[in-house]
C-alpha cells in the first residue's frame, strides 16, 4: 500500500509540473488524414523498406569507410562475452534507496551493446557477430520488463518488481521494442541461420509487450487519452518507437493500421499541447526527445505512406523544429529553464534531416555546424549506439552532411509569447558583448523550477549570470518533495526572495502581463511576477524590467509594493564566474577560464547591502557544466518602506 501512495504521488507531481497549456484542438493528422486516406497510403509490411537491410551491401557503402571500422572495431571488444543478468535487487534499488543508476547502467548497456553489433554486423557481413547478436536478443527477451524501475509505477501492484501479467509501456520498453525490431529489419535473414525462433521471439514479445497493450488501453497517460492535461515528451517519444515496431513487425493489415491510426491521434494531443510558437517548455535539453521525437514519428508516417502523409509545410511545425536553432546561444550552451541543461548538444544529423524535410536553410546550416562540433556526427573514434530510428538514417546522410555549408544561427532577438521566453543578443551576427534571455510563463510547466522571471546573461558567449539547472534523477526529482531540491527552490534563481518566501509550484503561480519590444539599439522585456509568489508573500505587485542597450550594458530594473512588510527583500543573483563584492558599490565578475574577461555590476550602497555566498557543486551531472562550485549574489535591501524600485547595471569592466 505504501508503494501505491508513493506512486501515485509520483504520477500526481508528473501530472503537475507538466505542461498545462490550454489545449488547442488543431488535429493536424486527423484533419487532414481520415481512415480511409490512411487505408489507401499504408505501405504494406512486406512492401515496406525505409533502408537499406544487411544484403543491400552496396547502399552501405555510402556511409565513410572510417566510421565503419569504428562499429567493427568497438564490437570486437564484445565478441564472446557473457550477458550480465538483471539482479532483482538491482531492480529493487529505486523503492529501497531511491537509486537509479546501478540498474540502469546495466540495462542501457545491454542495449548500446546490442546497436554496436548489429552495426557491426551488418557493415562487415561475415557473420562473426551473429551469436553475440542472437545472445542479446534472447537475454533481452527473457527480461521481465523491458522499462526502468522508476517508471514500473504504472502498473497495478505498484511499484518494486515487474508483474508481467501486465506489460506496461514506458519510454525504454518502446525504445527496447523499437531497437528489437531494427534488429530483426536489418539482420533478420542471418539470424534465421543460427534459428528461425530468434524472429519468432522478437514478434511473440513485440506483440505481447507494445503492440498489445498499445491497442488495449487508453489509460497510459503519455497517450494524452484522459483529457487532463497536455502530454510532453513521453508521447511522441514513445508513440514514434511503437509505429516503428508495428511498421516492421506487424503482419496483420487492420491491426497495423489500428496502430497507425491510434498513434496519429495522440500525436494530435501533443501538437495540440503546444503554443502556437512552437517553444518548448521543457527547454532545449528536451527538444530532442520533443520535437525531435516528433520528427521521427513523422518521417517514418512520411515514409511509409511514400510521402502522402506530410504535414512539414504547417507552420507549427516548421516552428517546433526552429525551435532549436532559436535556443542556441553560443558553443554548445542553449538557453536551459526547467530541467534543461546550459551545455546541450542536439544530434546533428536529426537537426539536418529535420531541416531538409522544412526547407529551411539555417536549420540544415545549423545540422552541418553541429556535426563539425561532434566531429562530423558519428566518428570512428565513438560509434554512435543510441536509437537506431535515428543512427540508420544519419548513417546514411554522413558524406551529405559533412559537405553542407555549416551556420552558426545567430539571433538578434526572439519573443516566444505562448511559451513567454524572449532572448537578445548585442550584435546579430556574433557572440561578443552580451547576451541574455528571460522567461515567464507559471510554476507547473512540464520539468518546472519555480522560476518565473528568471534570466540569463552569456558574456563573449560564457555563462556570466546563470540558470543552475538540475542535479541527476532521483525518486525524489519527481516526487512530492521535489521542491526541497535547491535546484528547483526561486533562491536559487535569478529572483528575489520576498518577505522571506520563494516562488510556489502550481499552475496559478505565474506572471502576468508579459511584455517585449525590439529595436536596432535596444530590446525590453518587462512583466510582474507577484502572482507567483503564495499569499504570505505579502506582494501586491513587483514589476520586472530587464533592457538591453545593445552598444553597452544591461539594466534590470525592480519596481514592488508590498502589502506588508516582516522582513528585508533579498534578490539572489547565481554567477559562474568569480566574484569579488570588496568595493562598495560595485561588484567584479571575472571569468574562471579567462581572466582578462570582467564584467561589473554596478548597485547603489545606500539601498543594498550586499553578500556573497559559495555554493558547492557535487552532483556530476551538473560538474561538468559548471565545476565545483558556484556564487549566489544576495542583494539585501536596507528600507523597509512597502513601496520600493531599484536597478542593477552590467557592464563590461571600463579600464
Amino acid at each position: 500500500m505504501k508503494l501505491k501512495i508513493r506512486f501515485i504521488s509520483i504520477i500526481f507531481l508528473l501530472l503537475l509540473i507538466s505542461s498545462a497549456y490550454a489545449q488547442l484542438q488543431r488535429n493536424i493528422l486527423t484533419h487532414s488524414t481520415n481512415r480511409q486516406i490512411l487505408n489507401e497510403a499504408l505501405i504494406q509490411a512486406p512492401d515496406w523498406h525505409p533502408y537499406p537491410t544487411i544484403s543491400d551491401r552496396e547502399k552501405w557503402n555510402v556511409v565513410p569507410e572510417s566510421v565503419r571500422i569504428g562499429y567493427i572495431k568497438k564490437a570486437e571488444q564484445y565478441l564472446g562475452k557473457e550477458w550480465e543478468i538483471l539482479p532483482a535487487t538491482f531492480f529493487l534499488d529505486f523503492v529501497r534507496n531511491d537509486n537509479r543508476t546501478r540498474y540502469e547502467n546495466m540495462f542501457f548497456g545491454r542495449r548500446q551493446r546490442l546497436t554496436c553489433l548489429v552495426m557491426a554486423e551488418v557493415f562487415e557481413n561475415k557473420g562473426r557477430f551473429l551469436d553475440d547478436i542472437a545472445n542479446g536478443v534472447w537475454a533481452i527477451c527473457e527480461e521481465s520488463f523491458w522499462g526502468v524501475p522508476a517508471h514500473i509505477g504504472a502498473q497495478k501492484k505498484g511499484s518494486g518488481l515487474p508483474d508481467i501479467t501486465e506489460p506496461i509501456i514506458d519510454l525504454f520498453a518502446a525504445e527496447t521494442g523499437e531497437l528489437l525490431a531494427w534488429t530483426y529489419y536489418l539482420t533478420g535473414d542471418k539470424l534465421n541461420q543460427i534459428s528461425p525462433l530468434i524472429k519468432e521471439r522478437i514478434e511473440l514479445e513485440e506483440d505481447r509487450r507494445i503492440i498489445t497493450p498499445y491497442l488495449g488501453r487508453n489509460d497510459f497517460w503519455w497517450m494524452g487519452f484522459n483529457g487532463e492535461r497536455a502530454v510532453n515528451n513521453w508521447n511522441p517519444w514513445i508513440n514514434s518507437n511503437v509505429l516503428n515496431i508495428a511498421l516492421i513487425l506487424e503482419k496483420n493489415k487492420v491491426r497495423r493500421e489500428d496502430v497507425v491510426y491510434k498513434s496519429m491521434q495522440s500525436i494530435d494531443v501533443f501538437l495540440n499541447g503546444y503554443p502556437d510558437d512552437g517553444g518548448c517548455d521543457e527547454g532545449p535539453g528536451y527538444w530532442g526527445r520533443a520535437g525531435g521525437s516528433l520528427f521521427d514519428y513523422l518521417d517514418l508516417l512520411y515514409l511509409s505512406t511514400g510521402g502522402k502523409i506530410n504535414i512539414y509545410n504547417d507552420l507549427l511545425i516548421r516552428k517546433i523544429g526552429q525551435f532549436i536553432y532559436k535556443a542556441w546561444i553560443h558553443d554548445d550552451y542553449y538557453i536551459n529553464f526547467a530541467d534543461a541543461s546550459a551545455i546541450n548538444q542536439p544530434e546533428a544529423g536529426l537537426v539536418y534531416r529535420f531541416g531538409k524535410r522544412i526547407n529551411d536553410p539555417v536549420m540544415i546550416g545549423f545540422g552541418s555546424f553541429l556535426s563539425i562540433r561532434q566531429k562530423n556526427g558519428r566518428s570512428s573514434e565513438d560509434p554512435d549506439d543510441g536509437s537506431l530510428i535515428r543512427v540508420i538514417p544519419d548513417l546514411l546522410i554522413t558524406n551529405e552532411l559533412q559537405n553542407e555549408k555549416p551556420i552558426e544561427p545567430f539571433t538578434a532577438d526572439m519573443w516566444l509569447p505562448g511559451l513567454q521566453v524572449m532572448a537578445a543578443r548585442s550584435h546579430p551576427d556574433s557572440e561578443k558583448d552580451l547576451y541574455f534571455a528571460a522567461k515567464g510563463g507559471h510554476n507547473a510547466e512540464s520539468h518546472n523550477h519555480n522560476d518565473v522571471g528568471n534570466f540569463i546573461v552569456y558574456a563573449d558567449g560564457r555563462p556570466l549570470l546563470i540558470d543552475i539547472g538540475v542535479e541527476n534523477y532521483t525518486a525524489k526529482t519527481f516526487s512530492s518533495n521535489r521542491y526541497d531540491i535547491w535546484t528547483m527552490q526561486s533562491q536559487y534563481h535569478n529572483l528575489p526572495t520576498i518577505n522571506g518566501v520563494q516562488q510556489a509550484a502550481g499552475r496559478e503561480y505565474h506572471a502576468q502581463n508579459p511584455q517585449f519590444s525590439s529595436t536596432a539599439s535596444k530590446v525590453s522585456f518587462s512583466l510582474d511576477i507577484a502572482g507567483a509568489y503564495p499569499a504570505n508573500a505579502k506582494v501586491r505587485s513587483w514589476n520586472r524590467r530587464i533592457t538591453l542597450d545593445r552598444t553597452k550594458n544591461l539594466v534590470l530594473s525592480e519596481d514592488y509594493i508590498l502589502s506588508e512588510w516582516k522582513e528585508p527583500v533579498k534578490l539572489n543573483i547565481i554567477t559562474a564566474f568569480n566574484a569579488d563584492v570588496s568595493k562598495t558599490g560595485w561588484i567584479f565578475l571575472t571569468d574562471k577560464r579567462n581572466k582578462s574577461l570582467v564584467y561589473e555590476i554596478i548597485y547603489d550602497p545606500v539601498k543594498f547591502m550586499v553578500s556573497d555566498e559559495e555554493k558547492e557543486v557535487t552532483d556530476d551531472r551538473l560538474i561538468p557544466v559548471w565545476g565545483n562550485r558556484l556564487t549566489r549574489l544576495v542583494f539585501t535591501v536596507k528600507d523597509k518602506s512597502l513601496k520600493g524600485q531599484y536597478q542593477l547595471i552590467l557592464r563590461k569592466k571600463m579600464k
